[in-house]
């Protein structure tokens, strides 16, 4: 059993307490506005009233609050009992602002984990969900076995910054799944068709797509984007210039696919046209203006 103190009580706080209480964890809960903490005190946790006596009363203190402005304003009104305590940050934010909440901590001679959800509050727990970890490895060494409680517990490094990272990367990646479903389904729902019914045929079709990600990733980290070409860019570009001239035809918006298209013009315009897709990585890349 491991004492530990969840602060922040909206729907993942909630989610987060509650799984640690199931799994038999002695916890201690805070919220800034009273009332919410009802439900867990109903399952066993205990309520403080301030996150400096939730804080001195646990081994670890996980905090997730709506952003790194409230969770460094719960952690500055608590400074005074910080020393020696190991603290989880699982707050959404960027890697500039864990990196200084981390620095700040280590001021102060706490331990930090900040950490990244991938899952909704209902996952908590599950096969699924899965929860990114970086920053003191000490610390997530030692409580990495109730960490699991909550999901897959995954640690990426010493950087605190890193967990912020990748949680922001997957999620660039599941909004761009996202941004080509509504345009497709945008597309043929123009003629009537429904969503349902086109899902039949686009979800697969997506699927079989994502096994080109590996060979991408290839050329990307290599840099050899002319290699094992099989549809070019020029033709690419090509077909995606018909894909928005049609979406203006039907009279549907195309402001999700009309900046890839840009890209696409501007790689092939450059003389890359005969290089694989992958190629205009090379032009969001950090430092773009190299090689273009």
């Amino acid at each position: 059993m491991t004492y530990i103190s969840v602060l922040g009580l909206g729907a993942m706080g909630q989610a987060l307490a509650a799984r640690l209480l199931q799994q038999g964890h002695s916890v201690t809960v805070w919220n800034r506005t009273a009332g919410k903490a009802a439900s867990l005190v109903a399952k066993g946790a205990r309520e403080r009233s301030s996150a400096a006596d939730a804080i001195a009363s646990s081994d670890i203190t996980v905090i997730c609050v709506l952003d790194y402005a409230a969770a460094n304003s719960v952690l500055d009104g608590a400074a005074s009992v910080l020393a020696g305590r190991a603290i989880v940050n699982l707050t959404n934010g960027t890697p500039a602002q864990a990196r200084a909440t981390a620095e700040r901590l280590a001021g102060l001679t706490a331990s930090y984990l900040d950490g990244g959800i991938m899952a909704t509050p209902p996952m908590i727990g599950g096969e699924h969900a899965l929860i990114l970890y970086s920053g003191s490895k000490p610390t997530f060494d030692a409580h990495v076995g109730t960490l699991e409680a909550l999901g897959v517990a995954t640690y990426l490094g010493a950087d605190a910054g890193l967990a912020s990272l990748h949680d922001l990367a997957l999620l660039s990646g599941m909004y761009g799944l996202f941004a080509g479903f509504f345009h497709a389904t945008a597309l043929v729902n123009s003629e009537g068709i429904h969503a349902g019914e086109f899902l039949k045929l686009l979800g697969p079709w997506m699927t079989a797509m994502m096994g080109e990600f590996p060979g991408y990733a290839e050329k990307i980290d290599s840099g050899r984007h002319g290699v094992n070409v099989v549809s070019n860019l020029a033709m690419q570009a090509a077909s995606l210039e018909n894909i928005l001239t049609a979406t203006r035809e039907q009279g549907v918006a195309t402001n999700l696919l009309a900046p890839l298209l840009e890209l696409f013009r501007k790689r092939d315009g450059a003389g890359h046209g005969d290089e694989d897709i992958s190629g205009v990585f090379e032009l969001i890349r950090r430092r773009s203006g190299a090689g273009i």
